[in-house]
């Protein structure tokens, strides 16, 4: 997956957007460098991500963190109209009192990206974000202060209500998701295994599957071939290494690179620049704390 299946640039806090299609459409796979909330309000649409089908429903809360490939398809000609957020992961971490993107990192972990609310808390939700919108496009007095508050508390509130949630609740959305279990494995083995061998031939021994039905069938459930998968998410912990100033030599052994000179060309073929440039900026900054 290169640069240009990024959609989209964040440099605000966050950014709300309300957005109606009236056509069936399939948006490509793409993934963001920010973290992202889908809130269908009509239609009928599917979101893929990381291997999982998500049959939405209205109201539903999708999240989508920072890195995870994911596409839309919107699945017949009924307006599909739903409230998007955009969220800057640094931004919500940034907050003192608690990390406001535990709800992403955790639906990462979990795997589980589908947040449903009971009618109370629904109530709560669409309050919020109906004030947020109407905050965003005021001119009275501190309209942006006002927004600001008024994003924090959702982000507080979808925090609560993802810790909170039951097992119940949890298995009630995985019967509109759809996956295959044997992929699902192989996901999570490449996300913890970066730094070591994965190739197609490794993972099918690993897997106890062909190679050739491996390759198939992962890319029919992500979107991507295996080996464009492994690389962009071996570029991506790269950056991320890079951000926390760890040397570009050790980011590339550790993200599993075994030539120096393709680590440098696959890196700036994706980033648009080079790897010692964000370690350089990195480098410049605040101590991290």
């Amino acid at each position: 997956m290169n640069e240009s299946a990024r959609r989209g640039y964040l440099s605000e806090n966050y950014r709300l957007f309300h957005i109606a299609d009236a056509r069936s459409s399939v948006h490509r796979f793409h993934f963001h460098d920010f973290d992202k909330i889908v809130i269908p309000l009509s239609g009928n649409v599917t979101y893929i991500m990381e291997g999982k089908t998500y049959l939405l429903r209205k109201d539903d809360i999708l999240l989508v963190p920072h890195h995870a490939v994911h596409q839309s398809v919107i699945r017949d000609e009924a307006p599909y109209e739903r409230i998007v957020l955009w969220v800057n992961s640094s931004f919500l971490a940034s907050q003192k009192e608690a990390d406001l993107g535990s709800l992403f990192a955790l639906a990462k972990d979990s795997r589980l990206c589908l947040l449903r609310l009971g009618p109370e808390q629904q109530g709560l939700f669409t309050r919020l974000l109906r004030q947020l919108e109407e905050a965003l496009t005021s001119k009275d007095f501190a309209a942006g202060l006002m927004a600001d508050t008024l994003f924090l508390q959702l982000m507080i509130y979808l925090n609560r209500w993802t810790l909170s949630q039951s097992p119940e609740d949890a298995a009630l959305c995985r019967q509109d998701i759809r996956y295959d279990a044997r992929i699902e494995s192989i996901l999570r083995y490449i996300e913890a295994h970066l730094s070591q061998e994965l190739s197609a031939e490794s993972l099918a021994d690993r897997f106890f599957i062909s190679k050739s039905h491996l390759m198939h069938r992962f890319r029919e459930q992500t979107g991507c071939t295996l080996h464009r998968y492994i690389r962009q998410k071996r570029l991506l912990y790269a950056r991320d290494l890079l951000m926390h100033r760890v040397p570009v030599t050790e980011a590339c052994m550790a993200c599993g690179f075994q030539d120096y000179s393709a680590f440098l060309r696959a890196f700036k073929s994706m980033f648009r620049c080079l790897p010692s440039e964000i370690y350089e900026v990195s480098a410049g900054s605040e101590p991290l704390e």
